[in-house]
């Protein structure tokens, strides 16, 4: 079984095979290896997975997501999410 975790790109540098992103996990900014997503943008939502971006999603998936992490007791309540 494998975990992604959505996070939201806060900017992006490089190209192709280097094309890296600061990605924003409700406060934690991690750099993550944005070659799998070339669609994404500053803004959008990814989910994250062993540091790759795997996936685009929209800002209401991203939301359902850390949604169902607080009913686990994964993401503490008052985090801000989308």
């Amino acid at each position: 079984m494998c975990l992604a975790v959505p996070g939201r790109v806060d900017s992006i540098t490089g190209d192709d095979l280097m094309r890296m992103g600061r990605v924003d996990f409700g406060g934690v900014i991690k750099e993550i290896n944005l070659a799998y997503t070339p669609e994404a943008r500053i803004g959008d939502y990814v989910l994250v997975h062993v540091g790759f971006a795997i996936s685009v999603i929209d800002e209401t998936e991203a939301g359902r997501i850390f949604a169902h992490l607080r009913d686990l007791g994964e993401l503490p309540d008052e985090e801000v999410a989308p």
